[in-house]
């Protein structure tokens, strides 16, 4: 089988970066979300429309981040997203910034969905099922990229 990554472009802006004019780190996190927010409306999914609808909310339960190389100001990156696990309540992904096809930052990313008042909530049907679709297998080395 054969995972699907979305790939979200990104630009390196000056209030991104530090007085080096290097990517501060915890912009990466921003990064990040941004690319798992276009994943979930590429698939017909907003947060405003899950909040409404379903009264969920997603929030980040676990996240790792290894720093590898610098980005820096005006970088053009690309956050790539893969979903690799879904359960009743959570998702886990990974995500990576690249620039020119090489890897900057490894993220491994555990969503908890919630409900208004924090309290684990089960995922929709619909949502976990699209979800499921993008999950990447055990067979890691056939990726194919979707925008």
């Amino acid at each position: 089988m054969i995972a699907k990554v979305f790939s979200f472009p990104i630009r390196v802006y000056y209030e991104d970066t530090d007085s080096g004019r290097i990517v501060y780190y915890a912009n990466y996190l921003k990064f990040a979300e941004r690319a798992r927010t276009e994943l979930l409306r590429s698939n017909g999914f907003d947060h405003g429309r899950l909040a409404r609808d379903h009264g969920i909310g997603f929030a980040v339960r676990h996240c790792s981040a290894d720093y590898k190389r610098p980005a820096v100001l005006d970088d053009a990156l690309e956050v790539r997203t893969s979903v690799t696990a879904v359960g009743g309540a959570s998702m886990d992904m990974n995500q990576t910034v690249c620039r020119d096809g090489t890897v900057l930052v490894d993220m491994k990313i555990k969503l908890a969905s919630i409900d208004r008042q924090g309290a684990p909530k089960r995922i929709p049907a619909d949502l976990r099922t699209a979800m499921q679709e993008l999950c990447m297998t055990a067979d890691n080395e056939n990726i194919e990229r979707e925008q």
